[in-house]
Formats: C-alpha cells, sequence, structure tokens
C-alpha cells in the first residue's frame, strides 16, 4: 500500500490521486476473474478408447501407456502442470510400462486438447474429475494397486482433492500411494504482498489480458531440446489469461492449507534447482504433512523433474517406491528433515 502525503504533493493531485485508485477499484468490483460454465449432471463418467466421459457431459482426451504382457502390477495415474497436457508423460510412462507399471494420463479441464481450452475450470472441479477418474480406473482394474502422481499443479490438486475427501467423511483418497512431483504449493500466505496485489488487480480489471513467462529468466529444467520441443508443441500454452493465474494462485493456496490433512503414503519430489516453486512454501507443506512421507531431493534437479536430463534417477525412484514404500531408494537423494530443502543451493 502507497502512502499519499497530501501536503507534499498538494490537495488537488492529492484528490486526483485518491479519485483514481478509487475508480480502479470500483472498476475492479465490475469485473470478475471468469471460469468455465460446468453443466448440469447427465450421466455417469465413463473411460471411452481415448477419451473420459465426465458426468456433465465433458470429453477429456486421455492416453494410457500400458505394459506388453500380462497385467501390470501397478497403475499410475498421472496427473500433468498449469498450461501442459497429458502429453508430459510420454518418456516417463514408456520407461515403466517396459518394467510393469502402466500409466494413465488425462488432460485436464483448461489444457490440452479439451474445449474451453485456457479458460480456468475452478479448483473444484478439478479435484472433482481427479476423483471420477480415479473411481473409473479402480473399476478397470480392481485389484491392481493405484498410485496418484502429480507433476507441479497436478500434484496441488492431488492434495487438495485428498483434503476434500476427508472433509466429506471419507479415509483420505481411494488409492494406495501419492506422488508429488515438484508440487504446486506457492499459496498467498507465503507470497510477497505486491504480488498478491498486482495478481487481484489484474484478474479484476482485465481478466482476459494474457501475460507470458518471456522475460522472467526462470530456467524450468536442463534439458533445453525437450524445452525447444514444447515451445513447438500447439497444445502447449504459451500466452496465459491473468485470471488463470488467479485460479492457478486459489488452487495453490487450497493445496497448501491441505497439507495437514494428507493421510496417504506419499513420495514427495524436488529440485534443488527448482526456479518455479520456491523452497520456502515446500518446506512449509512438508512440514506440515503428516503420517508417511518420504522425500527425496535432487542437487541437480528442476522443476521439471520428469523430463531434466538426470531424469531418469527419478523415474527408478518412482519405481522403487511402488515396489516397496520402505525399502531405500537408488538415487540416494532421500532427507529427512524437511528444513534441509533449504540449505540445498542451485
Amino acid at each position: 500500500m502507497v502512502a499519499v502525503n497530501s501536503r507534499s504533493i498538494g490537495p488537488r493531485r492529492a484528490q486526483l490521486w485518491l479519485g483514481f485508485v478509487g475508480g480502479l477499484c470500483l472498476l475492479a468490483l465490475g469485473c470478475s476473474p471468469r471460469i468455465q460454465d460446468i453443466g448440469p449432471i447427465v450421466g455417469t463418467p465413463s473411460l471411452g478408447q481415448s477419451q473420459f466421459a465426465t458426468a456433465d457431459g465433458r470429453s477429456l482426451p486421455y492416453r494410457q501407456w500400458s505394459v506388453a504382457n500380462g497385467s501390470p502390477r501397478a497403475i499410475v495415474l498421472a496427473l500433468h502442470g498449469f498450461n501442459d497436457y497429458s502429453n508430459a508423460f510420454e518418456a516417463p510412462a514408456r520407461f515403466w510400462a517396459e518394467r510393469g507399471v502402466a500409466t494413465y494420463a488425462y488432460d485436464q479441464r483448461g489444457f490440452g486438447a479439451t474445449s474451453d481450452r485456457g479458460l480456468w475450470a475452478g479448483g473444484r472441479q478439478l479435484t472433482a474429475d481427479l476423483h471420477a477418474f480415479s473411481a473409473a480406473i479402480r473399476d478397470r482394474h480392481p485389484r491392481v494397486p493405484l498410485y496418484l502422481l502429480g507433476d507441479s499443479m497436478g500434484g496441488a490438486v492431488i492434495l487438495s482433492a485428498e483434503a476434500e475427501a476427508r472433509r466429506n467423511g471419507a479415509d483420505g483418497l481411494q488409492a494406495d500411494g501419492s506422488i508429488l512431483v515438484a508440487p504446486a504449493v506457492w499459496g498467498r500466505a507465503t507470497m510477497p504482498a505486491l504480488y498478491r496485489a498486482v495478481l487481484w488487480l489484474g484478474a479484476h480489471l482485465t481478466p482476459w489480458n494474457e501475460v507470458t513467462a518471456s522475460g522472467l529468466n526462470i530456467v524450468p529444467s536442463d534439458n533445453i531440446e525437450m524445452l525447444r520441443a514444447l515451445s513447438r508443441d500447439p497444445l502447449v500454452i504459451k500466452q496465459t489469461r491473468i485470471d488463470a493465474v488467479y485460479g492457478l494462485v486459489g488452487l495453490m493456496d487450497d493445496a497448501l492449507q491441505a497439507a495437514d490433512a494428507i493421510s496417504t503414503p506419499t513420495l514427495v519430489l524436488y529440485g534443488a534447482k527448482d526456479e518455479v516453486v520456491p523452497k520456502a512454501p515446500t518446506v512449509r507443506m512438508l512440514e506440515a504433512m503428516n503420517g508417511n512421507k518420504r522425500i527425496m531431493i535432487y542437487p541437480n534437479g528442476y522443476h521439471m523433474l520428469l523430463r531434466d536430463l538426470q531424469a531418469e534417477a527419478v523415474w527408478l525412484d518412482v519405481l522403487a517406491w511402488i515396489g516397496d514404500r520402505s525399502a531405500p531408494l537408488p538415487s540416494g537423494v532421500e532427507i529427512k528433515e524437511a528444513r534441509e530443502i533449504l540449505a540445498r543451493r542451485p
């Protein structure tokens, strides 16, 4: 907040300044962030060949990486990050399928090849879709262990969905474990006040305006060829509506607040060189989490751990944890105390 000294700038200029600020506030009240319209329930969610039919009649494209012979020993249901889509898991899913673990991944609403692409669907709807899709996987593979994997925003959806399930009287998510890859938990409680103010004004004054990450000097991965491929992929969103960013921050708020409700066995994967999700909110999340959790910190890892140059080490850790949640993991980068993350400098 800026203090205005009317003596220094003059009564007339002070009045004009206050009028300008007041006008902005009134204008902001006349606009609001837009979210997708969610229709009434028209049917039962179901898995088709490549589309998931939701209860409100939407179709969410999904990809499936099956094991070559026989039944899978486990299934991973993977949720992609913000502005990404299900193809994010192509490399790790193929690797896991060759070793007996099948993977399903769907395009979350507003992303990939879904309708209303680029328009925020709302955190509650994203968690509802997760519950519905995981139930459909359980029905298709009733006796196979199911693990939920969330990458960045996908991790926030999993955290929020588990807390929501517990609030509704369920014993957490109906899954055998959760894998959070660089979970997006940079909520408002850990965000500078200026950031919060600018985002609120942008989302309420010009919610349709689009922004890009250019000029931020953030390095999401050391895999440059992969990043170049993403820049050419038409299904990866490059220009983001401000109200979609506002919606994401709301989801991250919910995810950070949900941490103390987590009861599902959880594997948390984080890169010491992550420039997207800061260390402080990650530590706060981990310290709030109860129950059975294990923390892997990769010294050379960036935000896109599953696609970094050292990604295979992460893939192997995931496989080993699925096989035995108490055994030592191959990379040997496990830590015991969450605050050790802060000591891991890039």
